[in-house]
Formats: C-alpha cells, sequence, structure tokens
C-alpha cells in the first residue's frame, strides 16, 4: 500500500497504550490537537498533568489478551468505533549483560514490549477493519544498533519492527495503514531512570557518536507519530538521521560490532554490567 495524502484525524477514535505518562501521554495530546476523541490505557490512572483533562483513561493490561479485548470492546461501546491503535505501551530494563539479567525480568520485558503489541493489535483488529484504520508500533533504533548492554530490550524492538514489516502486507488488502516509529533517546521517566542515573549506561552510551546521541523531547516524537499517521507512512524516524543509519544497516552493522569488540572502554563498562546479577529491574 503506498502513502496516503495527508488525511484528517478530526473525529476519529483513538486508543493508546502505556498513556499515563510519557510519550503515551504526550501521543494522546497530540492526537486531541489533531481533533482526534482519545482513550488511553495504562496499569495506573494517569498523574495529575499527564493527560488532557478531555482524553478519557481507562485502566487496562496489555500483557493479558482478554483485558484488552474488553478494553476495546468499551471504547466501540461507548465511541462507536476504533480507527487508530497506538501500541505505545512499553519497558525497559537497567542495564545488564544478558549472563547477568534475571529470567523473570526478561520474560517480563517482553510479555510487555512484544506480547503487549500483539494483544493490542489483536484485540483491535475488527474494529480497524471495519473503518480501515490505523496502527502505529513503537520500535526503536534499537532494533537496528548493536545492543549489548541491553540486549533483551533490543531484541524486543527488532521484533516490533518485524510486527509493523509483516502487518503492513497483511493487512493491505483490509486498507489499514501500519506505521512504525522508531526514536532515540526520549526525555521521560523511562531514560532518566534506566540511563541518566546509571553511570555504567551513561558511560556506554557517551562511548557512540556525538551525532547519534542527540534526544527529543516526548512532545516532538508525538507529534512525528500523528505526522505519520495524517501520511500514512510506514516508518518514522526521530531524530531523522537515524533514517540513514537504518537505510544503510547492512554496512554500518558488522563493521560497528567488530570495532565494538575491540574497544577496550566499551569491554571495560560490559565487565561492570556483568557483575549485576540479581541487580536489574524494569522502568516504564
Amino acid at each position: 500500500m503506498s502513502e496516503r495524502l495527508s488525511t484528517s484525524l478530526e473525529g476519529k477514535v483513538a486508543l493508546v497504550t502505556g498513556g499515563a505518562r510519557g510519550l503515551g501521554a504526550a501521543t494522546a495530546r497530540s492526537l486531541t490537537a489533531a481533533g482526534a476523541r482519545v482513550y488511553v490505557v495504562d496499569l495506573r490512572h494517569p498523574a495529575a498533568g499527564g493527560v488532557d483533562g478531555t482524553i478519557t483513561s481507562l485502566v487496562g493490561d496489555v500483557t493479558d489478551l482478554e483485558d484488552m479485548t474488553r478494553t476495546v470492546e468499551a471504547v466501540v461501546s461507548e465511541a462507536g468505533q476504533v480507527d487508530i491503535v497506538v501500541a505505545n505501551a512499553g519497558v525497559v530494563a537497567r542495564g545488564a549483560t544478558l549472563r547477568a539479567a534475571g529470567r523473570p525480568t526478561v520474560d517480563r520485558l517482553f510479555d510487555i514490549n512484544i506480547g503487549g503489541a500483539l494483544n493490542t493489535v489483536a484485540a483491535a483488529l475488527p474494529s480497524l477493519i471495519e473503518t480501515r484504520g490505523r496502527i502505529v508500533l513503537i520500535s526503536s533504533v534499537f532494533a537496528f544498533v548493536n545492543g549489548a548492554g541491553t540486549i533483551p530490550y533490543a531484541m524486543s524492538k527488532a521484533a516490533v519492527e518485524q510486527l509493523g514489516r509483516g502487518l503492513r502486507v497483511e493487512l493491505a488488502a483490509h486498507d489499514i495503514s501500519v506505521t512504525t516509529a522508531y526514536f532515540a533517546m526520549i526525555n521521560t521517566d523511562m531514560i532518566r531512570q534506566s540511563v541518566d542515573e546509571d553511570p555504567a549506561a551513561q558511560a556506554l552510551l557517551n562511548t557512540q557518536p556525538r551525532f547519534l546521541r542527540k534526544r527529543i523531547d516526548a512532545d516532538e516524537a508525538a507529534n512525528a507519530i500523528v505526522d505519520g499517521l495524517r501520511r500514512g507512512k510506514p516508518r518514522v524516524f526521530r531524530p531523522r538521521r537515524w533514517s540513514v543509519v537504518s537505510r544503510l544497516r547492512g554496512i554500518i552493522g558488522p563493521g560497528l560490532d567488530a570495532t565494538l569488540t575491540r574497544d577496550r572502554a566499551v569491554q571495560d563498562i560490559l565487565g561492570r554490567l556483568d557483575l549485576r546479577e540479581g541487580e536489574d529491574f524494569l522502568t516504564s
């Protein structure tokens, strides 16, 4: 399916998972500003100031398909339909090597980042097929850069990328657009807790080229999502420079991997992360 011309979101009904704060809350606000009727679902109700008062807040668990199905049915019952679904709910674990990572933490991360996206799409598909709707999946630049020090998170975002690519083909006959968003570092509580408050994670990040360390705020990422929806874009990148890295991943990736294996500073940091057995935890 080719990219659509820019279309209005006025009057569309949107559901955003993980919408209590951070990128999810910013996306809900941006969709509301574009004229959509927005519902957010999260394990908790939004904190004060998290989402606009015109946004309806629902409590639900993306790792439970029956719960997500009930949530979508509740939205359809009240609003009549669902036109847009943003599968935003996600977590990241504290930096650690795979050897040091606890299996329960890894399993929970996969349940939310991968299972949550699958459940959200599965629950919403009947309504989206009726409305020829739109799906947004939140991947990451970690889908295609080396994930050493955060391998389970990188794996989960690579899985989300594949979900988006496959759905775009499978749902073309239903005229459903699928947008996969690739963001680098967004200034949210999740990044502050997992990177800024962790000297080892910050040191590992600082080994990357400076031009790739640029951060964006949640509103910029949210506006990129809404622009992608309006235009039916299959992929959205912010900062935009990452689109070039993605296109050249087959060339850049192998060379970067080889460099990282020889980089003494990187190996020293990974040695510190290798000592974190039992110290990993999830942030969202």
